[in-house]
């Protein structure tokens, strides 16, 4: 979630690279944040985009928000991952 707060949108292969975790995991994941509506999806060819609800509270986005700029070196790897700028170990 701190990662789709600072993107747009997020498809499940993003999110494979930058959290190091296999498809059915995180698409298990996405769905119940779904069900929940907490994202929103978009399907756009075989791919299919993430996104944070635009009708979540304004406070909780914010929350969010908040969250990941304090969080900036805990994220830097996967925010590395997905910028295409993998690092040094070859983490990506």
């Amino acid at each position: 979630m701190l990662l789709l707060s600072l993107h747009d949108e997020l498809c499940v292969c993003d999110l494979m690279l930058a959290l190091n975790l296999s498809q059915p995991k995180i698409s298990r994941h996405l769905a119940q944040l779904r069900e929940f509506t907490v994202l929103t999806a978009q399907r756009r060819g075989q791919w299919v985009f993430y996104r944070l609800n635009a009708d979540l509270p304004v406070w909780m986005i914010e929350v969010l928000k908040v969250t990941a700029h304090n969080s900036a070196e805990e994220l830097a790897d996967n925010m590395s991952c997905l910028s295409g700028n993998p690092d040094q170990n070859n983490r990506c």
